[in-house]
């Protein structure tokens, strides 16, 4: 199988190709550049591979929550490419994106998601790893105040993501021994989408171009049908 995945969710840009399961990798920390590095990231590692779009078998990319702007950028790239080559798109959320790569990085098994969504809230979800090595949602994602925000009833958490950064303090008061430690600076990045939307292919879980569409949680903000 080959996927080319893309990730512009938060404050990094990154893509990734899966080949064979071979994993290769552009990633760079580069706040409001996604527009300028995502495309050309993408081609050099079609070009480095020989790979051409029409070699590929499925698009994947980071739908969101996250970032207004660059959920969006990834969503536009994405349906462009997509319609263009008549490949077929596999969403995965940008929170699930986060906690595999603190299974990748670290061996968390049970990881809390939070990315900072401004206006004293944060994105936020529980995951767990399953037997295949994959992180599965554990209940719901959420837009919410650090205060509000969900605990897992019992076990042993790790936190990463910006919200952990922004909202230290009182994410700590509330998980007490729940908490084993947090990774504030840590992004979703491409390498961790591409593994994820590879089993979501296996699962036939996947969309056309105009079904390929940001998810923002945030009820205030106006969904589009295609960008």
């Amino acid at each position: 199988m080959k996927l080319l995945a893309i990730e512009t969710s938060t404050e990094a840009c990154s893509a990734a190709l899966w080949i064979e399961g071979e994993i290769s990798e552009r990633y760079q920390l580069a706040p409001r550049e996604h527009t300028r590095l995502i495309l050309p990231m993408a081609e050099a590692l079609l070009d480095e591979a020989g790979v051409s779009l029409n070699q590929l078998d499925a698009l994947a990319f980071g739908r969101g929550p996250g970032a207004f702007t660059g959920v969006r950028i990834a969503t536009s790239v994405i349906q462009g490419i997509a319609f263009a080559a008549d490949l077929p798109v596999i969403p995965v959320s940008s929170l699930a994106v986060l906690a595999q790569g603190a299974y990748r990085e670290q061996r968390q098994a049970q990881v809390i998601t939070a990315i900072d969504a401004r206006m004293n809230e944060l994105y936020w979800a529980c995951y767990k790893v399953n037997e295949n090595g994959l992180m599965c949602l554990q209940g719901k994602e959420h837009v919410i105040v650090a205060e509000l925000a969900p605990l897992p009833k019992h076990g042993s958490w790790f936190g990463v993501g910006s919200g952990w950064q922004t909202y230290a303090e009182p994410l700590q008061g509330r998980m007490n021994e729940l908490l084993t430690g947090f990774e504030g600076a840590r992004y979703p990045r491409a390498e961790d989408l591409a593994l994820l939307a590879q089993a979501a292919y296996l699962r036939n879980e996947t969309v056309n171009s105009e079904q390929a569409l940001p998810v923002y949680i945030r009820d205030d903000v106006a969904k589009v049908k295609a960008i």
